[in-house]
């Protein structure tokens, strides 16, 4: 990719319940970010934080949604909304987006911006589905929506600011399952979206189930979006994230993930990096770690 870099950082934490991902965009760029892509060749610039409001502003309930819940809808709205303007514009100037987190509701902005006008790919590398509504979310926590939101699911098939239409359902696709709510299952299996649980992973192996997504992802479309939600590896590499589930990949197949995305035949068109907790980390080796994904993503190697 000989294409210039523009981060952008999203210090969000209304879609959660914990707080601390806000601090994530400023703990992965102390970890090295720009001089991470800079040595790989690439122009890096930093195109700031977006602004995003405070919990103790706001009232997480002050906008219902038409059954269930979903704590700062209206906040979250706001930003996702802007940050889907901000990605098309830098799409529009021929950079590549790379999105920093914030929680993981942020992806429904970040998507957004990137199939405004192309139809588009989608990989998710998480431990979680993300497939609730506010109908049948436990918590209220949008953190646990953004897919369901961006394929407009249940209510949110009338919510034009969430819904993007140029993704098709056939070519999303989730790798590294291993923690899904009983409500979200049924909508997960009735969908078109394809799944790789760690079981999967188990089984298969890393570079092959990532080959399968590749080929789904990108079947009959032109670009591609990775979403890598830091707690798809294992507690035991990256500690620092809200929702720890045991039984993650390893450092080393999420390396192995990352450089075959990179690869040349690939259409990687941007990526996003979400919920690093610098408060849950330790010496900021999860944020560290988000740098070394980006850099495999982007086209680093050993040799």
């Amino acid at each position: 990719m000989d294409r210039p870099i523009t981060v952008l950082g999203v210090p969000m934490d209304l879609g959660a319940d914990r707080r601390g991902v806000d601090m994530g965009p400023s703990a992965i760029r102390y970890a090295g970010l720009a001089d991470e892509l800079e040595s790989l060749g690439f122009d890096c610039v930093d195109g700031g934080d977006l602004r995003v409001p405070r919990p103790e502003e706001r009232d997480p309930d002050a906008e219902e949604p038409a059954g269930g819940r979903a704590k700062y809808l209206g906040e979250t709205r706001d930003v996702c909304t802007r940050l889907a303007t901000r990605v098309g514009d830098v799409l529009g100037r021929g950079s590549f987006p790379l999105v920093l987190g914030g929680d993981h509701s942020i992806a429904i902005g970040t998507v957004g911006g990137v199939a405004r006008t192309r139809e588009t790919g989608l990989i998710w590398f998480d431990a979680h589905g993300d497939f609730n509504t506010p109908e049948t979310s436990p918590s209220g926590n949008v953190h646990g929506m953004p897919l369901a939101a961006i394929l407009g699911t249940g209510p949110f098939a009338a919510s034009e600011w969430a819904t993007a239409p140029t993704v098709p359902e056939e070519n999303v696709v989730l790798v590294g399952l291993r923690d899904v709510d009983p409500t979200e299952r049924p909508a997960i299996v009735d969908s078109d979206v394809t799944t790789f649980t760690m079981t999967d992973i188990d089984h298969r192996g890393i570079t092959d189930v990532v080959e399968s997504a590749i080929a789904v992802a990108t079947d009959g479309v032109d670009h591609l979006h990775v979403s890598l939600d830091l707690d798809w590896l294992d507690p035991s590499e990256a500690p620092g994230v809200g929702t720890p589930v045991r039984g993650g990949v390893s450092y080393r197949e999420a390396h192995a993930a990352m450089e075959r995305v990179a690869a040349p035949e690939v259409p990687l068109t941007s990526m996003e990096l979400v919920e690093v907790n610098p408060i849950l980390d330790e010496h900021n080796r999860t944020a560290e770690l988000a740098v070394e994904m980006a850099a495999s993503a982007l086209g680093k190697r050993v040799l």
